[in-house]
């Protein structure tokens, strides 16, 4: 056997927990996991299969190359590949169970990430999709995924219902379609041959190695988990029953209808009260209760009451959650490849609602103690608090507490640099309030944000909010404007007098523009101050301040809808499908501002590793911690300055909690 030091991994599995919703973590924990076949590639080489599920063992050296950190192992979806060999080495070989050089209880038993590689991290670097089909259409390779992968996947890894034909059996085994078994066992060699083609495609393009550290320590923070108070999530899940049942059946007593949470029968029993509603959506039905008579009032109001969704989350929590009592896996590294971003998975933290209850710790205290006649008699809107305490289900271990830590309008300082809008840098240097400076600024007269002209300051917050990229009207009535008071003849003075007031910004947009048409058009290296373009063997690399690269595969010159010059490239638009897109200088520099927003953040979780992180969410880091950590010396430390963006001035705030909140 040569040296190894590559190895590509696939896996197929078979768990009685359902992947899609409970995530690879709990998935894998279940007694009833198993790997089915392993299928690997040693060092490119062409690739074989080991038969688990009929009895083949996997050979010691390879045993010996997946627990090593000096062989690197390569999966798409390496997550999902590392943490399933995780427990299923320790369950069935724990001497080869090497994991973190760590004291952390939370990442026991997890093989460390460290010499792991993701081929679906470096697809989206590259811009392509995050899918292994998906990627192997867009690179025409000869290894493409079997179409009948997914029939495969179906019959053999979940569990089946059982029926009078299939005896009764609650799963599908090899023996029970022989000829099924031989196609699956190529499909899993073929997944291993496509992710090594993929490998062998991207060499020109390596990912570099900062960003691999920073998959390590997504990683990580996905192993450690987030734990989760199951006492309040029960309750909670028991109290919007509840809460349902009696809501229901007060609309029923109010307005006869079998079903009072049907669209059809309410709008039937609205117009025969004299009311129309072309769409019973939240905000419509908060319109209506403005200036319906008070008997629909009610109705409508117990009706939006019925319809808030304030237990999915919990119900994700509930599904998610290891024995531990600890939730995992719920960041996705570049899960949104146009700029790095991470993006969320089961339980989304990334879209918790706000808390707005003044008394959040007593509310909480209610519902865990599972007291629903005092939680109503007090809070009256059972889903909306429900809803609102969400986010207190996180919690810290026994003896610690979170601190919670977040930039401070983070994209508008990277914007000011990156344009070098002098006025506004001079705001954050002063830590003023940059939706007051805004409308100073526009309005040519001074704003305070609870003194002179404060009025003023909304309109700042609006245009701040939906300008910064190339927005007009639309931008702004997108962004609620007209909902927050503006009227339509004030938007486009508005626009203009933003625009007017930043001009170093409105430059920057057409900068970035004229810079990567040229760099398009010529196949040419430009750059617009420290933002770099280059295109190159079908390829536009922005290369940020980072030394990240941004990649739009197959660029060219296209015209927009009013016949004016733009960009084109090849990506996933709107309809989830690979088609061409077309963007333009406002939208490239949306781009570049909010992934480099995300570098910042990388940047500050690598500084603060030592730490226990235990979630983040946009600009904002959670960390477990001893008692006596100060959130001083946290925020200080998540709003240092990196080496590669000397001069701007960032600038963090925390606050600690014995609950996840938003403070």
């Amino acid at each position: 056997m040569n040296e190894i030091h590559d190895l590509s991994i696939d896996i197929e599995t078979y768990s009685d927990v359902d992947l899609r919703k409970s995530g690879v973590y709990r998935y894998s924990e279940s007694p009833a996991f198993e790997i089915l076949l392993l299928g690997y590639s040693i060092n490119g080489e062409k690739a074989d299969t080991i038969d688990l599920a009929r009895g083949e063992e996997v050979p010691t050296w390879l045993l010996e190359a997946m627990a090593s950190k000096e062989v690197t192992k390569w999966a798409f979806n390496a997550s999902f590949e590392r943490v399933c060999l995780s427990r299923w080495i320790r369950r069935h070989h724990p001497d080869y169970s090497k994991g973190y050089d760590d004291s952390d209880e939370a990442l026991e038993g997890f093989l460390d990430p460290v010499s792991w590689r993701c081929t679906l991290v470096w697809s989206a670097y590259n811009g392509l999709p995050l899918s292994l089909d998906g990627v192997g259409k867009v690179l025409k390779l000869d290894e493409q995924k079997l179409s009948e992968g997914k029939d495969l996947i179906r019959y053999f890894c979940v569990s089946c219902a059982p029926t009078i034909t299939n005896g009764g059996r609650i799963r599908n085994l090899p023996n029970h379609a022989p000829d099924k078994w031989g196609m699956f066992k190529k499909y899993n060699i073929r997944d291993v041959d496509t992710e090594v083609g993929i490998q062998n495609r991207f060499s020109k393009y390596p990912v570099p190695d900062f960003v691999w550290d920073e998959y390590h320590l997504d990683q990580m923070i996905n192993d450690r988990g987030i734990l989760i108070d199951m006492g309040l999530v029960e309750n909670a899940i028991a109290f919007d029953q509840r809460s349902k049942t009696e809501l229901t059946q007060k609309l029923q007593g109010m307005t006869a209808l079998d079903n009072p949470n049907s669209v059809a029968q309410m709008k039937s029993w609205l117009v025969e009260h004299g009311v129309e509603a072309e769409t019973l959506g939240k905000k419509a039905v908060a319109e209506l209760i403005k200036t319906a008579p008070v008997e629909i009032q009610d109705v409508l109001s117990l009706r939006l009451q019925l319809a808030k969704s304030s237990v999915s989350k919990y119900q994700a929590m509930q599904r998610t959650v290891c024995s531990d009592g600890r939730a995992r896996g719920m960041f996705f590294f570049y899960g949104a490849n146009r700029t790095g971003r991470w993006s969320g998975r089961s339980i989304q933290l990334q879209n918790l609602p706000q808390n707005h209850i003044p008394d959040l710790e007593t509310a909480r205290d209610m519902v865990k103690a599972g007291d629903y006649d005092a939680t109503e008699l007090l809070y009256e809107d059972i889903p909306d608090t429900l809803s609102q305490l969400i986010r207190t289900a996180f919690i810290p271990r026994k003896g610690y507490k979170f601190i919670v830590s977040d930039f401070s309008a983070i994209e508008a300082r990277v914007l000011s640099f990156l344009a070098g809008e002098q006025w506004r840098l001079d705001v954050f240097e002063s830590n003023g309030d940059i939706y007051c400076a805004s409308a100073s600024a526009m309005f040519k007269v001074p704003v305070e944000k609870h003194g002179v002209n404060s009025h003023l300051r909304q309109k700042g917050k609006i245009a701040e909010l939906a300008l910064g990229y190339g927005g007009s009207v639309g931008a702004l009535t997108a962004m609620g404007a007209l909902d927050m008071g503006l009227k339509q003849e004030e938007l486009q003075p508005l626009v203009t007098s933003w625009r007017n007031a930043n001009p170093n910004i409105v430059r920057f947009w057409w900068d970035v523009d004229g810079a990567v048409k040229e760099a398009v058009r010529m196949r040419t290296f430009t750059e617009v101050g420290s933002i770099k373009f280059d295109c190159q063997h079908g390829m536009l690399f922005i290369t940020l301040p980072s030394g990240r690269k941004l990649a739009y595969v197959k660029p060219r010159i296209g015209f927009n809808q009013f016949g004016g010059e733009s960009v084109t490239y090849e990506g996933i638009g709107g309809t989830k499908k690979w088609e061409r897109l077309e963007s333009y200088g406002p939208k490239f520099v949306e781009n570049i501002v909010q992934a480099t927003s995300r570098d910042i953040l990388a940047e500050a979780m690598k500084g603060l590793r030592a730490e226990f992180i235990v979630g983040h969410v946009h600009d904002e880091l959670i960390i477990e911690c001893p008692m006596n950590v100060s959130v001083e010396e946290i925020s200080l430390r998540m709003g240092c300055t990196p080496e590669w963006l000397s001069g701007i001035k960032l600038r963090a705030d925390g606050d600690q909690m014995e609950f996840y909140q938003k403070s």
